[in-house]
């Protein structure tokens, strides 16, 4: 629940100041307050908006994609991934961010494997971070824009895992404590490649997890690369469920796609190929303050 992870959120007005303000709940539940009076409703699903008004580098998902992507998960098609990301968080870690959280699917897997362990999920949709609020008993859900700054207190988790979901290296490196371990899924160029040319789908770079090494150099080191790579049996509406959670579903004709997809036969084998990527915070001393 939200209030179980209060403590480690800070308000987004004064953190754009760069004051680190904490957040308290007023008289009831219903509100988050900081100490120089910003006020932040909580949504009666359970989760808070802590987003500026500044505007965001990546669009959320929308409801129709967040109810896509429940189904879809919902089918256990990728559970093998889920189960990777829960063994790549160390047992030990009691507190889990999960930044681009979803439906929570993956956070809760993490939750359950590690009964004292609390979780924060982070989206920019709202209608995700209302899903997720409601997928475990210990997990708090926030809306927030990783590229406009995380709300959440310096050094405060264990442990961040990132989903096929953008990464701001900085504010990683910020709210992980010391010696915190990154987990971050990455899919390959063979990842749903039988879908890709008959329905028109975004393909993937080829060096994507080269990618992800480099613009996290300096900050985080690796610690392993483990390859994920197995074939879904996957029916018409389990297609349409795929497409429908991804990027996919905002290119192309749909109309044009549909067609294509009756084309297809009924079952359809469709490779999952990912890399889960553990990398550990390198410790950076601060800087002395430069004399006036």
């Amino acid at each position: 629940m939200l209030t179980d992870v209060v403590e480690l959120l800070v308000c987004p007005q004064c953190r754009v100041r760069e004051v680190e303000s904490g957040l308290g709940l007023g008289e009831t539940d219903r509100s988050l307050w900081c100490d120089r009076g910003h006020s932040f409703d909580v949504a009666r699903q359970g989760y808070v908006s802590l987003l500026t008004g500044d505007g965001g580098k990546f669009t959320g998902d929308s409801a129709e994609m967040v109810t896509a992507r429940e189904k879809f998960l919902g089918g256990c098609h990728f559970e093998p991934i889920a189960a990777a990301v829960s063994a790549a968080v160390p047992p030990e870690s009691d507190v889990v961010l999960d930044v681009g959280v979803g439906t929570g699917y993956y956070i809760a897997g993490v939750l359950d494997a590690r009964p004292a362990a609390l979780g924060v999920g982070v989206d920019v949709s709202k209608f995700a971070a209302r899903r997720a609020a409601r997928s475990h008993p210990r997990l708090g859900c926030v809306v927030a824009d990783i590229w406009s700054g995380l709300p959440i207190r310096a050094g405060a988790v264990s442990a961040v895992t990132c989903v096929f979901s953008p990464r701001n290296a900085g504010e990683l490196h910020r709210v992980l404590g010391d010696d915190g371990t990154l987990v971050v899924v990455t899919p390959t160029s063979r990842h749903q490649r039988e879908l890709r040319g008959p329905l028109g789908l975004i393909g993937v770079e080829e060096d994507k997890t080269r990618r992800l090494g480099e613009s996290l150099s300096g900050l985080f080191e690796s610690v392993a690369e483990t390859p994920l790579e197995y074939s879904m049996m996957l029916s018409h509406n389990d297609i349409e469920e795929l497409i429908g959670m991804g990027p996919s579903i905002r290119h192309g004709d749909p109309d044009a796609r549909s067609a294509a997809l009756k084309d297809l036969p009924d079952t359809v084998p469709v490779t999952a190929s990912v890399t889960v990527s553990t990398y550990r915070k390198v410790f950076q001393p601060r800087r002395a303050s430069a004399s006036l």
